[in-house]
């Protein structure tokens, strides 16, 4: 299953997803983790889409299922256009059936803890 990784390694508040890849990937080696630019084409997009993504205003990894519940920049131009946009609109295609977005906290918590709670929620998903 391929997880796809969001994150700008160069700003410390959106870091933290591409610096867990590396320990992800020993963790649970039988998933494949995919670094993705939201501003970039993303390729082949499977039906379940699984994300791993720093979220503002969580303390603690949580799993949302609902995009219609994140809440969404004003798209005033296509530079707006971010992640949420992108999945709401491969949604509405229909090229997303099933989203699992797995988020991070900016900070406040242990990385070794995000790890292995991001772990668990992955051998989760196989099942």
């Amino acid at each position: 299953m391929k997880i796809f990784i969001f994150g700008n390694p160069d700003i410390e508040e959106d870091s933290l997803p591409v610096k867990l890849m590396p320990q992800l990937k020993k963790q649970v080696p039988n998933f494949d983790f995919v670094h993705l630019d939201p501003n970039e084409e993303w390729g082949e997009i499977p039906e379940h889409f699984v994300m791993i993504d720093t979220v503002q205003g969580i303390d603690g990894v949580m799993v949302f299922n609902d995009l219609e519940k994140i809440e969404q920049t004003p798209l005033v131009s296509l530079h707006d256009f971010d992640v949420v946009a992108n999945l709401k609109w491969l949604k509405k295609l229909g090229t997303i059936k099933k989203i699992t977005i797995i988020g991070v906290p900016t900070g406040g918590m242990d990385v070794n803890d995000i790890a292995e709670s991001i772990n668990n929620i992955l051998i989760n998903l196989r099942m």
